[in-house]
């Protein structure tokens, strides 16, 4: 059985038991979390595909910890100006575990 969610702007293939990184959430570390936004459902026999989301289908997830991603380099130059920069990025992300996925009516 899996699922396909759609978090931060972003599609994830999970089951239970899996283990993802997301967009940084507002939720406390140690919570649960449920994601409501799913795309596609498949039980083992036939997949329910939303339009654009699978009715009564939520994915149960709990936080881990906060992470950080690997460093992005950026130069910023202006020729014959004498201007140059460099700027740094690491962006920040849930590592989140999935629990279960409760599915619900179908259309």
């Amino acid at each position: 059985m899996y699922a396909i969610i759609e978090t931060g702007g972003k599609q994830f293939r999970v089951a239970e038991g899996d283990i993802i990184d997301i967009e940084l959430l507002k939720e406390a570390e140690k919570s649960n979390i449920s994601f409501t936004d799913v795309k596609l459902f498949h039980d083992g026999e036939k997949i329910v595909v939303g339009s654009p989301h699978v009715d009564g289908c939520t994915v149960q997830g709990e936080l881990l910890e906060e992470i950080k991603g690997p460093k992005v380099m950026s130069f910023k130059y202006k020729k014959r100006k004498s201007s140059h920069r460099r700027v740094g990025h690491r962006q920040r992300f849930n590592r989140v575990k999935i629990t279960g996925i409760t599915q619900g009516k179908e259309k």
